[in-house]
C-alpha cells in the first residue's frame, strides 16, 4: 500500500481501501480483542478519528487535483 499511495495511482481508490481495512481491523480488534488494544475500547475513537483524516486529506483537500 505503500507503493500504491507514494504513486499517487487512483488515490480515491487508495483512500476508500485504506478507510475500509482500518475500519474492518478496528471493529473486529474491538469485537474479539479489546485487551490487546492500547486503549482498550476507546481505540475505536482514534481509528474514526484517522479514518476522518484520511478521507479529509483524500476529497478535501486534493478536491481540484483530480
Amino acid at each position: 500500500m505503500t507503493i500504491w499511495i507514494l504513486s499517487n495511482y487512483r488515490s480515491r481508490l487508495n483512500a476508500i481501501t485504506q478507510m475500509l481495512v482500518i475500519g474492518t481491523m478496528n471493529i473486529l480488534e474491538f469485537l474479539f480483542v479489546p485487551q490487546l488494544l492500547l486503549w482498550g475500547r476507546y481505540n475505536s475513537v482514534f481509528a474514526v478519528m484517522f479514518i476522518a483524516l484520511i478521507y479529509y486529506n483524500e476529497f478535501k483537500l486534493n478536491k481540484g487535483t483530480q
